[in-house]
């Protein structure tokens, strides 16, 4: 345990050192949004294609593990969803809160963290977690506001949602890295050079935007931002272990990757897509920072527990 929170502990110090120089505007907001612009477009691409062009598709596609993970997390969704009907909130709320307890900021701090955890094969389960999440649950809560505010599940919502996927970096750097590995073309030398040299910047620019959009992030609705924060980081990943160590059991090593990366903290972008849409930002926000800092403490745990649990 004590191992695992020491190797974790310099990426959360990178995501401190990015919420110090946002909160004391070394770095405005406007610097972090170029930022994290600069970083999901170009190194996060840049090394995502790289590990899709690098492996096989049948080193990639486990169906068993995207269906122990999708029910794993539809459950989690699902649950969250009722808890905020019950307490009376509409349909867009209630989707925002439960994008909040089901997806985790897989690219930005997920895909570094596992590979230094987990090595680089952990890349492949990580790769199906991520395109989940983005093509599922992110198409997911567009259909679900529109479909609170009365605009159905007509033609404009399927194309809302067939741009925004066509429009996502890591959606097209998974699809072309994988098309290129399927038609086996090696990369030359000088772009496999470009693509390792780019791509190094993603992690250490990743986990600093991270830490600055959090500087502007605010710590209202603290007993609502606590619940979806256990349901993030507790629920979400015995669930998805629930699914894949019993009810889906898939190899061992998969399993680990994909319940430690189910405990990640909340996703940025997911208060991205509240503020867009105009719904419950603050809650999001919330959400986001209290689940970010009490990950410095859980994710280590859930990473020891899985390890000792899967992994020989």
């Amino acid at each position: 345990m004590l191992d695992i929170f020491l190797r974790t502990l310099p990426f959360f110090a990178i995501i401190g050192l990015g919420y110090w120089a946002g909160r004391s505007r070394f770095f405005s907001e406007e610097a972090t949004a170029s930022l994290t612009k600069f970083v999901f477009y170009f190194p996060l691409s840049a090394m995502i294609f790289r590990f899709a062009a690098n492996m096989s598709f049948s080193e990639i596609f486990d169906p068993r593990l995207i269906l122990g993970y999708l029910l794993g997390t539809m459950a989690v969704y699902v649950l969250t969803t009722l808890v905020a009907l019950l307490r009376r909130l509409d349909m867009q709320t209630a989707a925002v809160e439960a994008q909040c307890a089901a997806i985790g900021n897989v690219g930005f701090l997920g895909l570094p963290m596992m590979v230094l955890l987990f090595g680089p094969a952990s890349v492949g389960p990580m790769m199906l977690i991520l395109s989940v999440d983005l093509v599922v649950f992110s198409s997911l809560i567009v259909v679900l506001i529109n479909v609170g505010r009365g605009s159905g599940f007509g033609g404009d919502t399927l194309r809302l949602v067939g741009r925004g996927l066509l429009q996502n970096p890591m959606i097209l750097s998974i699809c072309a890295g994988l098309i290129w590995s399927a038609l086996a073309l090696p990369i030359p030398t000088p772009a496999n050079a470009f693509l390792a040299l780019l791509g190094d910047a993603a992690t250490p620019g990743a986990l600093f935007a991270i830490g600055a959009s959090l500087a502007s992030k605010s710590a209202e609705r603290v007993q609502i931002a606590s619940w979806l924060s256990f349901a993030k980081l507790v629920l979400h990943p015995a669930a998805v272990a629930l699914c894949l160590l019993l009810l889906i059991p898939v190899d061992p090593y998969a399993a680990a990757v994909a319940i430690a990366a189910s405990a990640l903290p909340v996703a940025g972008n997911v208060y991205m897509l509240a503020q867009h849409y105009g719904v419950a930002p603050h809650r999001a926000s919330a959400a986001i920072l209290l689940s970010t800092t009490l990950s410095i403490l859980t994710l280590p745990m859930v990473i020891a527990w899985v390890s000792v649990l899967t992994l020989p």
